[in-house]
């Protein structure tokens, strides 16, 4: 079973920075696809990043991108998320999840609040 545990969210004014840390435990991470996905009040999930664990490979919708690359450790089995340029409308909680072969995000974090003030 694996476990993703999120960290690094906190409160920030608007045009700061803060790295979120998405560390997996249980099995590594070979053939999944990690996402980014956020949470503000009164809205849907969305998804904001994700990367292939084998190839590197990143997907970024417009919304966000150039913004928020995301990266990983291969060494540590913990994705990143590099948060540039914070807007107060980026204030959401954000997750990590895993999707395998299934094409399912079938596990999730437990979310770590960002708040960017104005």
């Amino acid at each position: 079973q694996v476990q993703l545990a999120e960290s690094g969210g906190g409160s920030v004014q608007a045009g700061g920075s803060l790295t979120l840390s998405c560390a997996a435990s249980g099995r590594t991470l070979s053939g999944y696809n990690l996402g980014w996905f956020r949470q503000a009040p009164g809205k849907e999930r969305e998804l904001i990043a994700s990367i292939n664990w084998n190839t590197a490979g990143t997907f970024y919708p417009d919304s966000v991108k150039g913004r928020f690359p995301i990266s990983k450790d291969n060494a540590k089995n913990t994705a990143y998320l590099q948060m540039n340029s914070l807007k107060p409308e980026d204030t959401a909680v954000y997750y990590c999840a895993l999707r395998g072969y299934t094409g399912t995000w079938a596990y999730w974090g437990q979310g770590t609040q960002v708040t960017v003030s104005s």
